[in-house]
């Protein structure tokens, strides 16, 4: 929980950047874990490679509940195993689903809250619905260093479905009107994943040495990490 004046020139204490996958991975092992908005399909090229999330929470966890509004769920969603499932369903109105039997322990939304019209509406409901759960959120970072490198040569790094970019400040004082217990807010590397699996030959080499160049940046000047991982106690 950060304590801001939000003045341009106060000094923000920024941790060092941390590996995205690695850190919410490790917060899900042996936990009961409800996955808002899991259901990348722009992602599962890295399904078995050690960067596909949703994969690697179901590897480490109890139980891994799974809620998506994608349209490839809509006949049932998806069964993995008995401890392993995505269901259909809209992260506004988790009440709607059949999930109050289960006493979840960790709430993720990876990636997820750039993708929403209303974020304060998204935290006010998981605040009425978990109160004292730990809610782990990551998002993209709106002073990352790659789209600054980008914006230079008039080009953006963006999904097509993000209507929202988030800094560490916009982020603390989401959570100060969500009216969360605490929080804090650590940034992570950005991963060149998919360009490096589409690459072949030297311009994957290539890809991999400005990702390290990157990183390196980044773990210098933290707040120009690829993103922001909110870790909070609802």
């Amino acid at each position: 929980m950060a304590d801001l004046h939000y003045t341009p020139t106060e000094k923000l204490t920024v941790k060092r950047p941390v590996d995205r996958i690695k850190y919410l991975r490790d917060a899900c092992i042996n936990k009961k874990v409800l996955d808002l908005g899991c259901y990348d399909e722009t992602a599962l090229v890295k399904e078995d490679t050690g960067n596909y999330l949703f994969g690697e929470i179901s590897k480490v966890s109890a139980l891994h509940v799974g809620v998506d509004n994608s349209k490839l769920l809509i006949n049932g969603g998806i069964t993995y195993s008995d401890t392993v499932r995505i269901m259909y369903g809209d992260i506004y109105n988790l009440d709607k689903l059949d999930l109050h039997h289960i006493d979840f322990d960790v709430i993720i939304a990876g990636e997820l809250i750039e993708h929403l019209p209303n974020t304060l509406v998204f935290f006010e409901n998981l605040k009425k619905q978990f109160a004292g759960k730990r809610l782990i959120c990551s998002t993209p970072n709106a002073t990352s260093l790659h789209n600054m490198i980008l914006s230079l040569i008039k080009r953006e790094s963006a999904h097509i479905d993000h209507v929202q970019v988030y800094s560490y400040k916009t982020l603390n004082t989401l959570c100060k009107l969500a009216g969360f217990s605490s929080w804090q807010i650590i940034p992570y590397h950005v991963k060149f994943s998919e360009m490096i699996l589409n690459a072949k030959g030297g311009k994957k080499q290539v890809v991999k040495i400005c990702e390290r160049i990157v990183n390196g940046f980044e773990r210098i000047f933290p707040m120009t990490g690829g993103g922001y991982i909110i870790d909070i106690t609802i």
